[in-house]
């Protein structure tokens, strides 16, 4: 099952989960990271590695955040470059981690992060996906080659 850390500013996650699990009852590897004002980057680094680790069963972790670019979302970019099976999402909501909520058990990281992004509309995004618009810089030659 895929591990989920619900990361956005002030009570955001925290109110999330609790929708989540007013419908589910309480979750299995499902965690949320509140980023308060004044809150350092480095201890919300620290708290999304430890979610990170306490959802991770070996199948894939999907960092859930409100804002594209914003510091959970950076934050989870950083953490999802260093583990396999880790996705980005921005954007999301209630009604839609709902609906997707039962995909947990059976699609890969990958495959739920396209679904969420088919489903959430224009205002859903991942990391992925602004990796596709903006693809890294590649050499085309050596400049140094003899």
């Amino acid at each position: 099952m895929l591990g989920w850390v619900i990361a956005c500013h002030d009570e955001r996650a925290q109110e999330l989960l609790n929708d989540l699990e007013a419908q589910f009852a309480p979750l299995v590897q499902c965690r949320a990271v509140n980023f308060h004002r004044g809150l350092s980057t480095n201890m919300l680094s620290r708290m999304m590695c430890d979610a990170l680790h306490e959802t991770d069963s070996g199948d894939g972790v999907v960092f859930l955040t409100d804002i594209t670019g914003a510091p959970p979302y950076r934050a989870a970019a950083l953490l999802s470059h260093k583990h396999d099976n880790c996705e980005v999402i921005s954007g999301v909501d209630s009604a839609l981690l709902l609906a997707l909520y039962p995909l947990r058990e059976t699609f890969s990281s990958s495959d739920f992060r396209d679904e969420m992004v088919k489903r959430g509309g224009p205002t859903v995004s991942s990391l992925w996906h602004q990796q596709q618009k903006n693809p890294p810089f590649v050499l085309l030659h050596d400049l140094y080659e003899k």
